[in-house]
């Protein structure tokens, strides 16, 4: 602070003190450029990361997705050649077993696993590796659409069964609620997790 008794800044004072305060402002001008660039480094490195995080994500849930799917099938290997004696079991004589088929109707489509079928009865079996409660919720409403796209079945009692690797018993205990049997591992063989007296639902 300038007293009265301060000399008055010369104009080389006044020089100085620009000068000064161009130094310090065109530091200050390079650490803010050079604070962007890192900045933008980061935030690209960011995004890099993210991207490979997603693609990784995406890969996993592919092969996840491929396993399933082949776990799926192995259930429906599994279960063909055992359906015709577990159905025979509950008295329902099997005449013919039918393996993958989708159908095209009016502009609904229907795929189904495996179909068991005699003169009046029609199985609809739905084969998972791991068997939920929305697996079971999403098969009830296919059905539904069983004698409208399969009409050669129309006069048949259409009867549904899924069958699973793993089942928790909450859902199998939702599945028979429903009318439908369940079909589970037991060891190295597949058995039906109804109880003898179970009356199946007819759609």
């Amino acid at each position: 602070m300038q007293t009265a008794n301060s000399p008055a800044p010369t104009l080389d004072d006044i020089l100085r003190l620009f000068q000064e305060t161009d130094r310090i402002m065109k530091e200050n001008q390079a650490e803010i450029k050079e604070m962007k660039k890192e900045t933008e480094r980061m935030v690209q490195e960011t995004e890099r990361i993210t991207q490979e995080t997603a693609q990784s994500f995406k890969t996993v849930n592919t092969i996840i997705g491929n396993l399933g799917n082949r776990l799926g099938q192995f259930v429906e290997e599994a279960m063909r050649p055992s359906a015709v004696r577990l159905f025979r079991e509950c008295g329902i004589d099997i005449h013919e077993v039918q393996q993958n088929i989708a159908v095209k109707r009016d502009g609904e489509a229907l795929e189904i696993d495996l179909l068991v079928v005699n003169d009046k009865d029609t199985v609809v079996i739905e084969c998972k590796s791991n068997l939920s409660i929305d697996d079971v919720n999403e098969y009830l409403v296919r059905l539904k659409k069983v004698k409208r796209l399969l009409p050669r079945y129309k006069d048949n009692r259409v009867l549904g069964a899924v069958a699973g690797m793993v089942i928790p018993d909450n859902v199998a205990q939702y599945a028979i609620r429903k009318g439908l049997y369940v079909i589970g591992q037991n060891g190295d063989h597949l058995e039906l997790r109804n109880e003898q007296a179970f009356l199946p639902a007819a759609w």
